[in-house]
């Protein structure tokens, strides 16, 4: 049985954590480049914290390298979703090329890389530039982009709430040996409060059957939102580190920030432009 302490929210905590969600809201009403910069910016700090985890463990990544590479896959991602076919083949291009210039730096060091230099800078290259590219992807998609980027975000918030409301109050079963304070009621409970946001976005944006289509889309979210968190969890321990950073006040690092809304984007996008059309949604 886990003990579920009754603990209150700090002000820093709280505020800060209104502070981000103002922000975000902010941006991805702004679109464009707007939105594109500060995902560009959130990222970049991001990877500084993941770099940083790396070398706790001793491993060299092409942080340089890979910071840039980040930056031009978003920009060309962008651009990309102005119709330019060049742009759109740069974009294509940016990922498997980044991987060759990363490998290739690290043989020009003066101690030559290993496996786990490598893979930590081509994770880093996936993990917080390809997978985030994809919420700029998924806000210029036309005419509805802005309401799927929202309803996206608010249902990493709805699973956020539902998991710690309900596995406070009921969880007792242990989810993961890597996140001890997670319970598998408390992700039952993101999941059932994510399907209900859901339903009523998939109502209010006007998919046929959009009751059910959101509702399923919503425990897919909560299922992807849980993976990324728990991934965060896993190399912070393997780190052994508590937070990621202390860039935000009463939360952590930008990564104990961000951790949910990595993977979820890929895959929101990829089922609202390959199966919703097959569903005629």
């Amino acid at each position: 049985m886990i003990p579920q302490p009754r603990t209150t929210t700090s002000l820093p905590r709280l505020v800060s954590g209104w502070a981000a969600g103002a922000f975000g809201f902010v941006v991805v009403m702004l679109g464009g480049w707007w939105f594109t910069v500060a995902v560009g910016v959130i990222v970049h700090l991001g990877l500084l914290e993941f770099f940083r985890m790396a070398q706790f463990k001793g491993i060299r990544p092409a942080t340089k390298t890979t910071l840039v590479a980040v930056q031009l896959l978003l920009v060309t991602t962008q651009l990309a979703s102005g119709g330019s076919w060049l742009a759109g083949d740069v974009a294509a291009a940016v990922l498997p090329a980044s991987g060759a210039v990363i490998c290739g730096w690290l043989l020009l060091q003066p101690v030559t890389g290993t496996i786990a230099d490598i893979a930590a800078s081509v994770f880093g290259l996936f993990y917080l530039g390809f997978l985030p590219s994809h919420w700029i992807k998924l806000r210029d998609l036309p005419e509805s982009g802005l309401a799927l980027t929202l309803l996206a975000c608010f249902l990493i918030v709805a699973t956020d709430i539902g998991s710690y409301a309900i596995g406070r109050r009921f969880g007792r079963r242990p989810l993961s040996p890597i996140s001890p304070g997670k319970t598998v009621e408390g992700a039952l409970g993101g999941v059932g409060c994510a399907m209900a946001v859901g339903a009523v976005g998939g109502t209010w944006i006007g998919w046929s059957w959009g009751w059910l289509i959101g509702a399923g889309l919503g425990a897919v979210v909560a299922l992807f939102a849980l993976v990324g968190d728990l991934t965060e969890s896993m190399m912070k321990r393997d780190a052994g580190l508590k937070d990621s950073g202390d860039a935000i006040p009463g939360h952590g690092g930008i990564l104990d920030r961000i951790d949910s809304y990595l993977f979820v984007p890929a895959v929101v996008y990829s089922l609202v432009t390959l199966v919703l059309p097959l569903l005629g949604a």
